[in-house]
C-alpha cells in the first residue's frame, strides 16, 4: 500500500489526491493476508501530507466463548499525518519529527500506509470477540461446544443457599 507523493509534495498547499486502495496485507501479524479495499484522500498541508482513509477488510478471529475460528468484517477509518524526511524541491534532509511514533514519507517520497492500516485495524477489533451474539460457549465439565448441541453431562446440583435464585427464571 505504497503511494508515490513526490508530485503532491511539490504542489501548492491544499492540493488533494484521491486513491482507491485494493491491496492484500497481513494485519494480525499471523502470516495470513487479508484483502483491504477502500478510498484514501491525501491533502497537502504546510508541513506534511494528511491522509484520510475509509477501508474495509476481514480478519480471522477466535471466539472468546467457544474458541471457534470465524471471519469478522472490519471497517478501518483513520486520519493521520505523514511527515516527509527529504525536502521534495531541494532534496535536502529535513529534521526528524519530535515524536518517534510519527508516520513518515521515505527518501523516495513514498508514503507507505501498511503500518497505519495495521495499527488502526488492531484497534478496530472488538475486545470481546464473539462468533455470534448468542454463542453458547463450551461446557465447563466436558468442554463440548454447546453451539453444536447439548452435552451428556449431568446437571450440577444447586447450592441450597442459591436455590431461591432459580425462581427468578
Amino acid at each position: 500500500m505504497e503511494i508515490n507523493v513526490s508530485q503532491l509534495l511539490r504542489d501548492p498547499i491544499g492540493s488533494t489526491r484521491d486513491y482507491h486502495i485494493d491491496a492484500v496485507s497481513d494485519i494480525n501479524g499471523d502470516g495470513k493476508s487479508q484483502k483491504i479495499q477502500g478510498e484514501c484522500n491525501l491533502l497537502r498541508t504546510q508541513r506534511s501530507i494528511l491522509v484520510k482513509c475509509a477501508l474495509d477488510t476481514e480478519v480471522e478471529l477466535t471466539c472468546s466463548r467457544c474458541l471457534g475460528q470465524f471471519r469478522q468484517p472490519l471497517k478501518i477509518n483513520f486520519e493521520e499525518e505523514f511527515l516527509p524526511t527529504i525536502d521534495a524541491t531541494s532534496g535536502m534532509p529535513l529534521p526528524p519529527p519530535d515524536d518517534a511514533g510519527t508516520f513518515t514519507i521515505d527518501e523516495n517520497h513514498t508514503l507507505d500506509l501498511t503500518e497505519a492500516v495495521r495499527q488502526y485495524a488492531l484497534v478496530a477489533i472488538p475486545i470481546k470477540v464473539l462468533c455470534r451474539e448468542d454463542c453458547a460457549g463450551l461446557c465447563p465439565t466436558c468442554g463440548k461446544n454447546l453451539n453444536e448441541g447439548k452435552c451428556d453431562c449431568a446437571t450440577p446440583d444447586i447450592d441450597p443457599r442459591l436455590s431461591k435464585l432459580t425462581d427468578l427464571r
